[in-house]
């Protein structure tokens, strides 16, 4: 059983997404329990871990969805997500060609050209790597977003892509409220990223 948030904290509200098969519920869970799991057809619904980031504590509320693109919930997802951890899988092309629709479904959802979200290259551990490092930078670059290479497996950099998405969201939260007049920066979350639970 889960940790659920309580009641007025904070939540970094997080969506994992990416095609079948990419390693999203083996990702959270490495992130939650430092363990790996390997049964593919595990969809975990949500996790509630409190990390540090960068000194300062947060609590995650961690979405995992179903990679299949007739998932009915994948939309309330992106509508309601703080940030994203978009995933695919090294040895996988078509997960990596698979993003650009994740992501373009994901702006018109959204209704904005940028949100916060992180690219991860996961199974950085298998030796028929089929997508280099190179084309997930370029990636990247193109969509100006951070990205991470990561093994579910290992564990390797799965924190730091976390940690990754919580900097991305505080970012654009700063810079959200910069716009906002003095008067309306001190009325709790009023821009359109934050989620209180």
């Amino acid at each position: 059983m889960t940790n659920q948030p309580k009641k007025g904290k904070m939540v970094y509200k997080l969506v994992v997404m990416g095609s079948c098969g990419v390693g999203k519920s083996a990702l959270i869970v490495r992130l939650v329990k430092n363990c790996f799991v390997t049964d593919h057809n595990l969809t975990i619904e949500d996790f509630y871990p409190q990390i540090v980031v960068d000194g300062k504590p947060c609590q995650l509320q961690i979405v995992d969805t179903a990679g299949s693109e007739e998932n009915p919930n994948r939309l309330e997802f992106m509508c309601c997500g703080d940030g994203f951890l978009c995933v695919y899988a090294v040895d996988d092309i078509k997960s990596f060609v698979d993003v650009n629709i994740f992501r373009d479904q994901l702006l018109r959802v959204k209704n904005t050209e940028s949100v916060p979200f992180v690219l991860v290259a996961n199974k950085a551990d298998v030796a028929n790597c089929l997508v280099s490092p190179v084309l997930g930078q370029a990636m990247a670059k193109d969509f100006q977003v951070p990205f991470v290479e990561v093994s579910a497996k290992t564990g390797q950099s799965v924190e730091h892509a976390f940690h990754e998405l919580v900097r991305e969201i505080r970012r654009m939260w700063a810079e959200e409220l910069g716009h906002l007049p003095v008067d309306k920066q001190n009325q709790g979350c009023g821009f359109k990223y934050c989620t209180i639970m």
